[in-house]
C-alpha cells in the first residue's frame, strides 16, 4: 500500500510540530510539507501535492473554510481531500466546512486512532466526522427538522387543522363535511390546501403527519 501523503497547516509551530509528530507515527503516512498560512501552502503545492490537507480554522491570512473552497474549486487540486482539524466545534463552522467541501472534520483534542481513522477513511473516499462532531450535526438537524415541521403546523389555519384532525381519525369528505357544515367541495379544497402546505401528496400522508406530530391521538 502507497504511503498516504499529507500537508498540514497550521499557524502555530508548537501545534503543526504535535500533530506532525503524531501524523508520522500511523502507519502510511507522510508528511511531505507544512505551512504557517494558506499563502505558503499554495506556493508549495505548485511543487508537490498531497493527498490529504490537514488544515486547522483560523489561519492569519485566508481560514481553513476558505481554502477548502479554493481547493475543491480548482481541477488542478481535483485529487487533494480537505480534513478540518480545529478547536472551532460550533455547528456554523461545522455546516460551513462541510459546504465548503470538507471531507472530514476533527476537534483537536482528538484521539490517535480517531486521527488514523480519519486519515484512512478519507483517503478511501469516504467521509469522516467524530463522535462529538457528528452529535453536533446530528442534533443541529433535529432541531431543523421540528422547526420546520412547527413552521408548516403553524401554516394551517383553524379550519384547516380542525379538518386534518377528521381526516386523520377515518371521516370519509361527507362525514367531514356534515360534521362541520361546509359543502364537500370546500373540503376537498381545504384538503388541498392542506396538503400543499405540507408538502404532502395523498391522504395517507396526511394521516401519517398527523399521528406523527400528534395532531391525533392513535
Amino acid at each position: 500500500m502507497p504511503n498516504i501523503r499529507i500537508m498540514l497547516i497550521d499557524d502555530h509551530q508548537i501545534v503543526r510540530d504535535g500533530i506532525k509528530a503524531l501524523l508520522e507515527s500511523l502507519e502510511n503516512v507522510e508528511v511531505i510539507g507544512e505551512a504557517s498560512h494558506v499563502t505558503e501552502l499554495l506556493e508549495k503545492l505548485k511543487d508537490a501535492q498531497p493527498d490529504i490537507i490537514v488544515t486547522d480554522i483560523s489561519m492569519p491570512d485566508i481560514s481553513g473554510i476558505e481554502l477548502t473552497k479554493i481547493i475543491n474549486s480548482d481541477k488542478k487540486y481535483q485529487n487533494i481531500k480537505i480534513l478540518i482539524l480545529s478547536m472551532y466545534t460550533n455547528e456554523d463552522f461545522i455546516f460551513n466546512a462541510i459546504k465548503a467541501g470538507a471531507k472530514g472534520y476533527l476537534p483537536k483534542n482528538t484521539t490517535r486512532k480517531e486521527l488514523f481513522d480519519a486519515v484512512n477513511a478519507i483517503y478511501n473516499g469516504e467521509e469522516y466526522f467524530s463522535e462529538s462532531i457528528s452529535n453536533i450535526i446530528l442534533k443541529s438537524y433535529i432541531k431543523k427538522a421540528k422547526d420546520e415541521i412547527n413552521e408548516k403546523k403553524e401554516a394551517l389555519s383553524t379550519r384547516e387543522t380542525e379538518i386534518l384532525k377528521l381526516v386523520a381519525q377515518g371521516l370519509t369528505n361527507q362525514e367531514i363535511a356534515d360534521k362541520v357544515f361546509i359543502s364537500i367541495r370546500t373540503v376537498e379544497s381545504h384538503k388541498n390546501h392542506i396538503m400543499q402546505k405540507l408538502e404532502l401528496k395523498t391522504t395517507v400522508d396526511l394521516i401519517k403527519f398527523a399521528i406523527k406530530n400528534k395532531i391525533v391521538e392513535i
